[in-house]
Order: structure tokens, then sequence, then C-alpha cells
């Protein structure tokens, strides 16, 4: 995207006078973003789409709060954050990406303003969350998500929930811990979501057995890539002979990276960054980062390529490409992607063994 019109999308965004029209806007923004995918860098054309999505969400927010002001429902009782993980936290989402979000606040003094700050929230992330769906955001199928109280308290409640997932670390404590990793501030008060990170980053500084069951679920999803080096495709239903991009190329790479960065300290949210963080800590040698970023930027690059649907005004995709694209070009591409990916989880597994023996 040019930098020019890049500035004109983002200032037409933060201009827009309500949900509808921020809707309006989105739809004709998706259509221009869409003929620049093929013509672009694929990690600059990334970097384009997120900044769009941050201040389209930001905007929902906006609008939201002075709704509720205009409503006479008051002003925000305590500091708060709203909150992106998944994609939106990594600044990786697609076009279609869905909503991953919470929202955490400070914590209210007396009993009156955890009442007050409680019901506040409560119908401010239900109307955002809301305004996000009119957007074309469709909900989390797993309910991660500021409308779920799980995902909206104060600091010291999400504080004693990381607690308790880092001292019962069982398979699906440690998934809630990967998203938590992801975390980053969209709108809001910054400190609220990092003091949730300063607790994880310290806890596995101190208890690097941590790594060894984040392993466990990083290896869970394996590269869509056969023994024999042919691609592993789609048997049955509407993407038969196609290939999951989402989870056979590009989920394999973020889960790798993740936890090498949480055992290198890099404090970086995006896949990119913490891969340029793992080179310039010396953590990992220029020559395998520069694998890893070529192998996502490819990933990121198809993942954007998957078709997708509007259905009930959200936009969507299964994150599977179709066999009519995969050209013998786009094949050779994703296999170099899947080879890089393969050897990216055996280097993670090394690692993790290697901080284990040192322990």
């Amino acid at each position: 995207m040019e930098r020019l019109s890049m500035e004109k999308i983002l200032r037409e965004v933060g201009e827009a006078g309500s949900i509808q029209e921020l809707r309006d806007f989105r739809d004709r923004a998706h259509e221009t973003f869409q003929q620049h995918l093929l013509f672009s860098d694929p990690v600059d054309w990334n970097h384009a789409v997120n900044a769009w999505h941050d201040a389209v969400i930001r905007r929902v927010v906006e609008l939201t709060l002075s709704g509720m002001a205009e409503e006479e429902k008051g002003e925000p009782p305590v500091a708060y954050a709203f909150i992106l993980f998944g994609s939106g936290g990594r600044r990786e989402q697609t076009l279609w990406s869905d909503q991953d979000n919470g929202l955490i606040y400070a914590d209210p003094g007396t009993e009156e303003l955890r009442h007050e700050a409680e019901t506040y929230f409560t119908e401010l992330a239900a109307r955002v969350s809301a305004g996000l769906e009119t957007t074309g955001y469709p909900p989390c199928s797993g309910e991660v998500i500021c409308t779920n109280a799980k995902w909206r308290k104060p600091k010291s409640a999400y504080l004693e929930m990381l607690k308790e997932w880092l001292n019962d670390p069982h398979w699906e404590h440690v998934r809630y811990l990967l998203i938590m990793a992801d975390l980053r501030t969209v709108y809001g008060d910054e400190r609220l979501g990092r003091s949730l990170m300063d607790e994880l980053y310290s806890y596995v500084e101190k208890h690097p057995a941590m790594l060894e069951h984040m392993l466990h679920n990083t290896l869970h999803h394996k590269v869509s890539l056969g023994v024999f080096g042919q691609l592993i495709r789609e048997r049955y239903g509407e993407d038969a002979g196609g290939v999951d991009i989402k989870y056979g190329a590009y989920i394999p790479i973020v889960n790798g990276v993740r936890p090498l960065a949480i055992e290198a300290g890099v404090r970086e949210t995006s896949t990119e960054k913490r891969i340029q963080g793992l080179v310039q800590s010396g953590f990992v040698e220029d020559e395998i980062g520069g694998d890893w970023l070529e192998a996502l930027s490819i990933a990121l690059k198809l993942r954007s390529l998957t078709p997708y649907q509007i259905g009930n005004g959200h936009y969507s995709t299964r994150g599977k490409l179709t066999p009519e694209p995969l050209t013998k070009e786009r094949v050779r591409e994703l296999k170099l992607c899947l080879r890089i990916g393969n050897d990216l989880q055996k280097y993670v597994k090394k690692s993790v063994h290697k901080e284990m023996e040192k322990g």
C-alpha cells in the first residue's frame, strides 16, 4: 500500500461517525486491500492490514464510549485496557479474522466501586463486541472474547487466573497461557496488560520446566508435508485437493517461534518481531532467522489468498487454499515454507530440551 493511500484509509476510519458508517467503509477498504495483495510484499501488506484493523477496533471502542456517555451511562470508573489475543495480538490478522479479545481494568478500591466497574465494563464489552460484529468481525468460536467474564475482569483476578494456570500446567491451562502470551493492548492503559506479561515471563524464567509443557502444545499442529516431501491435501468436502494453510503452515511457525521468544525473554507479540528479537539477542543465528522470516512471509501471503465467505454480515474463512490457486510456483513456495516450518519445530524441540538439561 502506498503511504498516502494508507494515511487516507486510517484517516477515514478515525472520522467515521457511526458503526454502520465504519462497516460501509470496511467493505470498500476490504476490496482495496485485496487488489494490492498480489503486488505487495506480504509482510508490508500484513503491516498495513493490521494497522487498519487496529484503527477500526479503536474507533468502535471510541464510538461505544461516546454513545454510553450520551446516554448518561457515565465514564469508565477506573483505568482499563481493551486487549487482543490470537492473530490480533500478534498483528497478523487476515482481512476476515474473528474477534479474539478481552478487557482488563484496574482494581476498584471499594465494594461500591467494584460493583460500579463490573456493571459499566459488562455493558461496555457487550456494546463493543456487538459493534465489532456489525463491522464484520464474528465472535470467537472458542469464546475468547470480552463478553465472556473469563476474559473481562480486574487485574488482580486476571493475575489470580494466570497463576492458577502456571501452577497447574495441564493441557488446557497451557493452551490458555499461550493465548495470554500473545496479549496486546489496542486501546486504553497498556500498563495493565503489561503486568500480566511481567508475571508470565518472570515465572517461566524461574521455572524453565514450564517450557516443556508449552512444547507439548506447540508441536500439536504438524506441517502439511508428508514424509516423502509431498503436500498433505484435504481429502473430502469443499476443499478436497486443497491445503490447510492456517493449521498446516502458518500456525506451526507461530507456535514454534512463541516458546523460543518466551525462553529468550523477547517481549514482542508479532511472529516477525519475535524472530528479529531472537536474532538480535544472539539466541538464533542470522541465517536461521532469515529462513523463518521467509517462511512466515510465504505463510502470510498464502493465508490471505484463501477463499472467504460473508455470512450473517461476518467475514470468515476456512483457512484452506483450494486446488485452483495451487500453481506450480505456489506449490514450490508452499513446500519451501513447510520444509522450513518442519525444521523450526525440530529446532524448538532441541532448544527446550537443552534448556531442561541446563536446569
